[in-house]
C-alpha cells in the first residue's frame, strides 16, 4: 500500500516507517497537517496524529472528508472519549491509541486492505442492487442511499455497516458479524466504533424503526 503518515516526532516516524517498509508497504512521512491535503491523492491509507504542530489533527480530518474518502487510521496518544467519538464521527477508520503494538496496527492497516482492494477489482454490476424499506432506499453498488427521495450523505465507513445490515434485510445480524465485515477483523475492530456510527446513522436517517437492536445480540435492517 501507499502509506501517507502524518507525525510530527522524528523517532515514532522513522521506526513506524522502518516497520512498513520491511512488511511491504511504500510510506511517505509529512510533519504538518497542511502536507496531509497536498499528498493525499497518492495514498492508499492516512495514519494521523492528532498532535500536528501547525493544524489539529481532527480539524484536518474535516477537511480531508470534503474532498477524499481516502481510509484514515488516527494513531495518536489522545485516548480521551471525547477525541476518539470525535474522529471517528468525522470520517476515521479506525483509532488507536499510543503506544501501540506493532502487530495490531499492522492487522489493521492489513484488515483495510482487504476491504479495500476486493471493490478496486471487482467487475460492474450487471443491475443494481436496491434494498427498501419503507421510504428508505440504498443501493448497493452505487453506495448512495434515500430517505423519501432525498440523497443522505454518509461517510464511507457509515454506508458500511448500513450496507452489512441492508444486504440481510430482515434478519438479525450480530455484532461480531458487523465488526468482522466492516472493520475486517472483529478481535481487532474497537467495538464502540461500531457504537458511534450506528448513532450516527440513525440519526442522519431519522427513521427510529429502520435499525432495530436486537438485545444481547445484534441489529436487524427493516422488518
Amino acid at each position: 500500500m501507499q502509506i501517507l503518515l502524518a507525525e510530527d516526532d522524528d523517532g515514532v516516524a522513522a521506526a513506524l516507517v522502518e516497520v512498513l517498509y520491511d512488511h511491504g508497504h511504500d510510506t511517505r512521512r509529512v510533519r504538518n497537517g497542511r502536507d496531509v491535503l497536498t499528498y493525499h491523492r497518492s495514498a492508499d491509507l492516512l495514519l494521523l496524529d492528532l498532535g500536528l504542530p501547525d493544524v489539529d489533527g481532527l480539524e484536518v480530518l474535516r477537511g480531508l472528508r470534503a474532498v477524499s474518502d481516502v481510509s484514515v487510521l488516527i494513531l495518536t496518544a489522545r485516548g480521551d472519549e471525547r477525541s476518539v467519538v470525535r474522529g471517528l464521527r468525522l470520517g476515521a477508520d479506525d483509532y488507536l491509541v499510543k503506544p501501540v503494538r506493532l502487530t495490531e496496527l499492522l492487522a489493521r492497516i492489513e484488515a483495510v486492505t482487504r476491504r479495500t482492494a476486493p471493490r478496486a477489482a471487482a467487475p460492474a454490476a450487471p443491475a443494481a442492487r436496491m434494498v427498501r424499506a419503507g421510504d428508505v432506499e440504498v443501493d448497493l453498488d452505487a453506495r448512495r442511499v434515500r430517505v423519501d427521495g432525498t440523497e443522505v450523505d454518509l461517510t464511507a465507513k457509515e454506508f458500511d455497516v448500513l450496507a452489512a445490515l441492508a444486504a440481510r434485510a430482515g434478519t438479525a445480524v450480530s455484532r461480531e458479524q458487523l465488526l468482522d465485515e466492516v472493520w475486517g477483523d472483529a478481535h481487532h475492530a474497537v467495538s464502540r466504533s461500531l457504537d458511534v456510527h450506528l448513532t450516527q446513522l440513525r440519526a442522519k436517517l431519522r427513521r427510529p424503526g429502520l435499525l432495530t437492536t436486537i438485545r444481547g445480540f445484534g441489529y436487524r435492517f427493516g422488518d
